[in-house]
């Protein structure tokens, strides 16, 4: 990761702006400044970057992860122990900001920084300024060094939906067809990926019912013939993220559920063809709330079309039908319409571009035809 032209492009920011300095709360911003990653964030870390000078604020903990992993100038340290004289969070926030007189402007990303905090800087004497959508548009368009790592985290999630579906039948759990799944990338990423870190998330809600409810956990409910099953999957290489989601069927689906499935393929697909560089977030949401809306349906369309991929599960932009910012050579998304109708269920595909020059480069594969994913 480039954590220096980061690192500048961030100064340059505070410069223009006359600040004196940031404080990063969000852990995925933090993750893109600096490389450090904690497991749990229970305990408050801060990042300051200033002119001269980046400091990451961790807990005891962290203290040996942060110095073999953060690239900053400077890790300090609080503990929750009596055999240390620093043990409060703020003290170090307070000893850090003391570089800067009073009145001072501060940057702070307002999305996430905790009230506390805003009004502990803002009690020191230091203004403060919002700098979440810098933050955020820093992350919009993806290196190729970033591409190339959700490329191979696509080649893990096609990896495991492909060995999860093989597994399904009648009779398993959701649980059961995750850790099918969830295996084979464990042993792959092993194999071909030393010393990375892997994250993921996945859920196969299966039911009339439970397939209309977007984001819930995989449970123990067997899954019985003739239903149908949303199975979702991301999974994050070294922090960079892939997604895909088919739904299928155990057994022949009905007439009506046959039509909402070729519907939502349809809808995806469109929109699959039609993003790239130059056109508005907004237009794309529309080429696929069209179709869902000339077909009757669209009051159970609802939610967004799609969603920025990075670091984040979710982060911007957006797909969405009030984003009217064009969208730049470099962005990736994960392009999902969605249909839920109650007492027939729920029907979502996913996949995840890079916008290139041209188009769209799909880094996500597995069929999405009715005839391919209804399971004997």
């Amino acid at each position: 990761m480039n954590i220096d032209k980061r690192i500048l492009e961030l100064r340059n920011h505070l410069e223009q702006e006359g600040m004196n300095a940031a404080i990063i709360t969000l852990p995925d911003h933090q993750y893109y400044l600096t490389g450090f990653k904690a497991l749990i964030y229970s305990r408050p870390i801060y990042l300051v970057v200033d002119f001269k000078k980046s400091t990451l604020i961790v807990p005891g903990l962290e203290e040996l992860h942060a110095v073999q992993e953060a690239q900053v100038d400077e890790v300090k340290v609080y503990y929750e122990h009596p055999l240390e004289e620093q043990t409060n969070h703020m003290n170090l926030v307070k000893e850090v900001l003391s570089r800067y007189s009073s009145g001072s402007k501060i940057g702070m990303d307002f999305a996430s920084a905790p009230t506390s905090l805003s009004q502990f800087t803002a009690d020191l004497g230091y203004s403060l300024s919002d700098i979440s959508q810098q933050l955020v548009r820093m992350r919009y368009i993806k290196s190729e060094e970033e591409i190339d790592m959700m490329k191979k985290a696509g080649q893990l999630v096609n990896l495991g939906v492909q060995t999860s579906i093989e597994a399904c039948r009648a009779g398993i759990s959701e649980l059961q067809m995750d850790a099918e799944g969830n295996k084979a990338i464990y042993q792959a990423a092993s194999q071909e990926h030393p010393d990375a870190t892997l994250e993921l998330i996945v859920m196969s809600p299966s039911g009339k019912v439970r397939t209309t409810l977007p984001h819930i956990f995989s449970n123990t409910r067997q899954v019985k013939n003739g239903e149908s099953i949303i199975h979702s999957r991301q999974v994050a290489l070294n922090g960079y993220r892939a997604e895909l989601e088919r739904t299928i069927f155990v057994g022949h689906p009905s007439e009506e559920q046959r039509k909402l499935f070729d519907l939502a393929t349809e809808a995806q697909l469109k929109a699959l063809e039609f993003i790239r560089p130059g056109v508005k977030a907004s237009e794309v949401d529309q080429v696929a709330r069209d179709m869902i809306q000339k077909a009757g349906v669209d009051q159970y369309a609802v939610h967004r079309v799609g969603h920025g991929l990075g670091i984040s599960a979710h982060e911007e932009p957006y797909i969405r039908f009030d984003n009217d910012l064009v969208l730049e050579e470099g962005m990736v998304f994960c392009i999902e319409p969605g249909i839920y109708i109650p007492e027939l269920g729920g029907f979502r595909h996913s996949d995840t571009v890079v916008l290139r020059k041209n188009g769209a480069e799909q880094i996500t594969s597995y069929p999405k035809t009715l005839n391919e994913l209804v399971l004997q």
